[in-house]
C-alpha cells in the first residue's frame, strides 16, 4: 500500500483506539475502511489496465492466540472477507493464514488489529459476570461477547465495501474483482485442498452476546463460516 495512504489509514486508527468516545471511534474505522477500499480499488483498476503485475495473490500469517481464539479468528475472517481476501484458521497452531491481493492484506492487518484492540478495550470496560450462585460466568460472557462484536463488525465492514464498490464509477470494475476473487479462492484451494467449516460453536451467554453486538455498533463499522485448516 503507499506510504503516505498508509499513514492516513494508521492515523484515523489510532484516534480511534484512543477515543472515550464511541461515535468518534466508529466514525474514524469506517473513514478508514472507506480509504483502504477506495484507495485498493484504484489499484486494481490501474494494475488491469496495465496487464496485471503477475504477482497475484499473495499469503501471509497472522498470530491469533489465547484466550477466547474463535471470536479472534472470527474478527480476522470477517475483516478478511470485507477486503477481498480469504482466512484460513490454524487452531492448533494459534494462527491463520490470509491470502489476498498484497494491498487488500494490508489492510486486513491494519484494520483487524485496531478493531482487536477496541474489542478487547469495550469488554474489559463491560466488566466481570457472576451468576445468582456467585459463580463466575466472565469467561462465557467474554466469549460471547467478543463473538457477537465480531459477527457485527463483519456486516458493517461489509456495508462500507459495497458502499465504496458503489461510489466507483469505472467502467470494466466488475470483471476485474471477479477475476481478482476468483484468483484468490483458486490460491485458498490449491493450498488448503481438506479445508472444512468452522462455526464457532454458539454462544451461551446471552448477556454477552447483546453488549457485544452494541459495542460492535458504537466502535467500528450474521453468523459467516470460518475456513479452518485440519491437514
Amino acid at each position: 500500500m503507499d506510504q503516505r495512504m498508509l499513514g492516513k489509514v494508521r492515523a484515523l486508527l489510532q484516534k480511534a483506539e484512543s477515543t472515550e468516545f464511541p461515535r468518534e471511534a466508529e466514525a474514524l474505522t469506517a473513514r478508514a475502511q472507506e480509504l483502504i477500499a477506495r484507495h485498493n480499488l484504484h489499484t486494481a483498476l490501474l494494475e488491469a489496465e496495465h496487464g496485471g503485475d503477475g504477482r497475484g495473490p499473495l499469503a501471509r500469517v497472522v498470530a491469533v492466540g489465547q484466550p477466547y481464539a474463535a471470536p479472534k479468528a472470527t474478527l480476522l475472517h470477517v475483516v478478511a472477507e470485507a477486503n477481498r481476501c480469504r482466512s484460513v484458521w490454524h487452531r492448533e497452531r494459534g494462527e491463520a493464514t490470509l491470502l489476498g491481493y498484497a494491498e487488500d492484506l494490508a489492510g486486513v492487518e491494519l484494520l483487524f488489529t485496531s478493531l482487536l484492540v477496541q474489542a478487547t478495550a469495550a469488554m474489559i470496560r463491560a466488566g466481570s459476570r457472576t451468576d445468582g450462585l456467585g459463580r463466575s460466568r466472565t469467561r462465557s460472557f467474554r466469549h460471547a461477547f467478543l463473538s457477537a462484536y465480531a459477527l457485527r463488525i463483519g456486516e458493517r465492514l461489509s456495508e462500507a465495501a459495497e458502499q465504496a464498490v458503489g461510489a466507483t464509477d469505472a467502467p470494466g470494475l466488475g470483471l476485474v474483482l471477479a477475476s481478482r476473487d476468483a484468483a484468490v479462492q483458486r490460491s485458498v484451494t490449491e493450498r488448503f485442498p481438506r479445508l472444512r467449516r468452522f462455526r464457532g460453536g454458539g454462544a451461551s451467554n446471552t448477556d454477552g452476546w447483546v453488549h457485544g453486538r452494541a459495542a460492535a455498533d458504537r466502535a467500528a463499522l450474521g453468523h459467516t463460516a470460518l475456513a479452518s485448516d485440519h491437514e
